[in-house]
């Protein structure tokens, strides 16, 4: 799904302007893994990308996105740079509510891959280390 998250959208865009019929193939879209299986609603969800590397920025987006999902009842989806990873898992724990439903899936298509969903307070008080080479897809439900 290459225009999904990336700039393979810019490339469709073109097409169509071009008058290039573009037709969708199926297969694994790690964003919708993710959500399937996060155990979070799944009728209502947004896509945010990538987050701001800068930690005050992060912050202001993050909430920004919590009062959003409170409000719609929506869950948020979110991925980093695998190498980013483990600032994300930290910034959404500091900033999420302990209420919040935070949940990480990392390497789902991978035989070692995993999700985890629990409150972030459970993420606080059991920290999972997540790997710096293995992409990972972040989504929460605010409470």
């Amino acid at each position: 799904m290459p225009a999904v998250a990336d700039p393979g959208a810019a490339l469709v865009r073109a097409a169509h302007t071009a008058g290039v019929k573009v037709v969708p193939l199926v297969g694994p879209s790690s964003l919708l893994l993710a959500l399937a299986a996060s155990g979070l609603n799944g009728q209502s969800f947004a896509f945010a990308g990538y987050l701001p590397a800068e930690a005050a920025a992060r912050t202001i987006r993050l909430r920004e996105l919590e009062a959003a999902s409170r409000r719609a009842g929506q869950t948020q989806l979110m991925i980093e740079t695998p190498y980013r990873n483990t600032a994300l898992v930290e910034a959404l724990v500091a900033q999420l509510a302990p209420s919040t439903q935070l949940s990480v899936s990392c390497g789902l298509t991978l035989s070692g891959g995993f999700t985890r969903t629990d409150a972030v307070a459970a993420w606080r008080s059991r920290p999972t280390a997540l790997p710096a080479d293995i992409p990972a897809i972040f989504a929460f439900l605010a409470a």
